[in-house]
């Protein structure tokens, strides 16, 4: 029985020393747990106070990037741009004083054609561009007409880009061809360089070229038919008068050459604007439709000491005579409000 107690007193102890063992084991792993969640707690609050520091700094230089930027706007002094800044160097538009400019030239057109657009027949687009100041404005620019015979000039154009493209002069034939077709207005002249010139696709390429961008050639091969916008017959003349031009010297000389030699009886539209005694290049286009008429007139004049670009387009006139008229009245006005400042 001595032994027997012996075994239990040393059994009861082994078990008092394993709870304590066991006691301790769980003290020590919650104070790791607790070590453990105040270190991710720390953490957190660490990156919190970063994160508020960062936002501070921004908030900080961001107030002191408006202060200076206002500091700066107030010490640069506010000058009227000039007439010249406003329209720049380059008539094609770019640029935000540019869209501006173009848009109160627009107005100033607009202006100008008042009188004729109270009677006017038909529909009427004006542009020109002034090479003297720069200035560049256009009425009625989002509508497509006909182009009747001053295609004519897109035609040799197209021709021009492909010898010089091939490196060649135009031959004896060709010079033929383009002589009558421009000087007489031969339209059996204008339908063989046409084809020579391969047609719709062929043209759509040179006008791609050219910057005629809403310019459709008739792809049944009616090269009278073809529909374009005034905007994009002030890009071809300037195409003939800018040394930016896709076309070289030569090739602009000789095309201002033709222009400036037709016929007298085709001498009318926007050389009515022209000042006497000046020198004028241009090219007419006239087509009944199927009733009504086309009248087209484009060129380059010298008004009042300015080198002037115009064009004017119209359709569905009552007749002939009335719509050549119109387009002399609109030429007429707009290189008056051109060399008056007004646009």
């Amino acid at each position: 029985m001595r032994d027997s107690g012996a075994q239990v007193r040393r059994a009861r102890a082994q078990r008092g020393r394993s709870v304590r063992r066991g006691q301790a084991a769980r003290r020590r792993r919650v104070a790791r747990r607790r070590r453990a969640a105040l270190a991710v707690l720390a953490l957190l609050v660490a990156l919190a106070v970063v994160g508020i520091s960062v936002a501070r700094v921004r908030e900080h230089n961001a107030r002191s990037q408006r202060s200076a930027g206002r500091r700066s706007a107030a010490a640069v002094p506010r000058v009227a741009p000039t007439r010249t800044q406003l329209a720049g160097n380059d008539a094609s538009g770019t640029g935000a004083n540019k869209v501006v400019s173009l848009r109160a030239a627009d107005r100033g057109l607009t202006v100008a054609l008042a009188q004729i657009l109270k009677t006017h027949t038909g529909d009427l687009a004006v542009g020109l561009i002034d090479r003297t100041t720069g200035v560049r404005a256009v009425y009625g620019g989002g509508h497509r007409f006909h182009t009747a015979s001053i295609i004519k000039v897109d035609i040799l154009a197209a021709l021009l880009l492909r010898h010089q493209a091939d490196g060649e002069l135009l031959s004896g034939s060709d010079q033929d061809l383009a002589t009558r077709m421009i000087e007489d207005s031969d339209n059996e002249a204008a339908q063989d360089l046409w084809w020579g010139d391969q047609g719709a696709d062929g043209m759509a390429a040179a006008d791609a070229s050219l910057g005629l961008r809403h310019t459709a050639p008739d792809q049944a091969g009616y090269w009278g038919l073809t529909n374009t916008t005034v905007g994009d017959q002030l890009n071809l003349l300037s195409d003939l008068t800018s040394a930016h031009s896709p076309l070289n010297a030569a090739s602009r000389s000789y095309a201002l050459r033709l222009m400036s030699h037709v016929e007298p009886g085709q001498a009318w539209g926007v050389t009515a604007a022209a000042t006497p005694g000046t020198s004028s290049a241009v090219k007419n286009g006239w087509l009944p439709d199927p009733q009504l008429w086309v009248i087209n007139s484009i060129g380059v004049i010298h008004h009042d000491g300015h080198l002037l670009l115009v064009a004017v387009l119209s359709d569905d006139q009552p007749t002939e005579a009335g719509g050549i008229a119109q387009v002399k009245a609109a030429a007429v006005a707009a290189a008056n409000a051109a060399t008056a400042a007004h646009l």
